[in-house]
């Protein structure tokens, strides 16, 4: 009954997404929940996740002129003022420092939400001369945005992120980089996490406060939802403005630099649970995965059959990340543990696999088994962890285009949202009063103008102007 038990510990999606979700990370063991309301313990099982994400961006990065640094978490207030915009954006989610130690501060401090006026200050007195630029810089830390409601990965009071700030003579430069930094981020997506992603521009009622214009990424998730999984921010010579960043060109003219966020944080944890999993648990994309392959031994009491788990790990562990299921469990409760925590390929060995020559392995995302000859088990977990990032990819794919909608006119755009869920695309005339009115209508907000552009219509799907942009739309975490 313990085997059974554990699967049935998951509340099936199809029954209750959230509690599903909420499930998964709690019995795969990624978080734990805390005394400090809104923030979660990430475990070793999804530390390693971020880990794993944060060293192939960080490389990713570094390929594109990248450097890491690292500013102060506390902003003083009279910092955070000098950019109007930006600081209006983010007033409602502002933690604040108001003591330190048992002296009252005499300016209050603001615990980092965002670095944006950090790294201008840092700039401001950084950046003289054309020969100083660009400025590519980005930092891995935690920062602090106090919501109201949270979910663990998706929504917390205090998240992991990287957020990189770039500095260029020109606005041409600025938005290259921009949009260098989104493709990037659309990339690791698709070929790490297997998650595929609409690339465009947000509408001025979504973009990032301050910025002249900010891009982003969208995931469609397994319910339906969309998932902003990255954004990148060109914010022209605004901060720059600001915060007087001047810098002398080759004429001996001063002139103000033009600069770029982005950033990407844990919800793609999240994100990999809610395109992949299933009512088993975790389904971990391979380039992602903490742990490739994991080896349960059948009758592992019986002599030589540990000892032949224990060689084939080593014999693994040079090209994938691997372990040994060695406890007292049975095999069958073994087994549903390694579906719950999503390794992609769970190799089993007993005593007549040992004499046969050969072992059994099952793919975690499509549960498919085959026999496979000792002497060629390297080979072919290379093949299949190639063959299952492939497929992930694929499925979740086909499961995006076959949840994306068109709609042509007001009542047909009511209808799919009333009845589906997913990306509807639709026509759009620019204006907020359209945003707003569907947002209070059907709890829907614009995800992104698309960089591929289609004409599916001649006038807004709102209020029948002509229309301007396609636009995706969507209900959000």
């Amino acid at each position: 009954m313990a085997d059974k038990k554990m699967v049935e510990a998951i509340t099936s999606m199809e029954e209750d997404f959230a509690q599903w979700y909420t499930d998964v990370v709690k019995k795969a063991e990624l978080i734990d929940y805390t005394s400090v309301k809104g923030c979660m313990v990430i475990k070793p099982a999804g530390y390693a996740i971020w880990e794993l994400i944060q060293q192939q961006l960080d490389a990713r990065f570094k390929e594109t002129g990248v450097q890491n640094v690292y500013l102060p978490m506390f902003i003083p207030e009279s910092l955070l003022q000098k950019e109007k915009d930006h600081v209006e954006g983010f007033a409602p989610e502002v933690a604040w420092v108001t003591q330190g130690g048992l002296q009252p501060l005499q300016e209050r401090l603001c615990v980092r939400p965002t670095s944006e006026t950090l790294f201008c200050d840092f700039y401001k007195n950084d950046i003289h001369s054309y020969r100083d630029l660009p400025k590519v810089y980005n930092q891995w830390c935690s920062v602090v945005r106090w919501e109201k409601e949270t979910r663990p990965f998706l929504r917390s009071r205090e998240f992991l992120w990287q957020e990189g700030h770039t500095a260029h003579a020109t606005a041409q430069e600025a938005e290259e980089r921009t949009v260098q930094m989104l493709n990037v981020y659309a990339d690791f997506c698709e070929e790490v996490l297997a998650i595929p992603v609409i690339k465009g521009q947000k509408t001025e009622k979504e973009k990032f406060a301050g910025a002249v214009a900010t891009y982003t990424i969208e995931a469609l998730m397994h319910d339906g939802k969309a998932l902003q999984s990255g954004t990148t921010h060109n914010f022209g010579d605004g901060f720059a403005q600001a915060f007087e960043i001047q810098y002398a060109d080759k004429d001996n003219t001063l002139k103000y630099v033009h600069q770029t966020s982005w950033g990407m944080t844990t919800r793609l944890i999240g994100a990999i649970i809610m395109v992949h999993g299933d009512n088993e648990g975790l389904v971990m994309p391979p380039r992602v995965a903490p742990i490739q392959i994991c080896i349960v031994p059948i009758q592992q009491k019986k002599e030589g059959v540990l000892d032949k788990a224990y060689e084939l790990r080593d014999r693994l562990k040079g090209k994938f990340r691997v372990k040994v299921d060695d406890t007292d469990k049975t095999p069958g409760y073994k087994f549903a543990e390694a579906e719950m925590r999503g390794y992609p390929i769970r190799v089993e060995i007993g005593p007549k696999d040992i004499e046969a020559g050969k072992c059994v392995i099952c793919r975690r995302d499509t549960r498919e088994k085959l026999e496979v000859e000792l002497d060629r088990l390297e080979e072919k977990a290379g093949e299949l962890m190639e063959t299952i990032q492939r497929e992930m990819l694929e499925r979740a794919r086909t499961h995006r285009d076959a949840h994306t909608y068109e709609a042509r006119d007001f009542e047909e755009f009511q209808r799919i949202f009333a009845e589906k869920t997913g990306f509807v695309k639709a026509m759009w005339c620019g204006e907020q009063a359209c945003e707003d009115l569907i947002k209070e209508k059907m709890s829907v907000t614009s995800r992104c103008m698309p960089f591929v552009q289609e004409q599916l219509a001649d006038t807004c799907v709102c209020c029948g102007k002509p229309a301007k942009k396609m636009v995706y739309w969507g209900k959000a975490y």
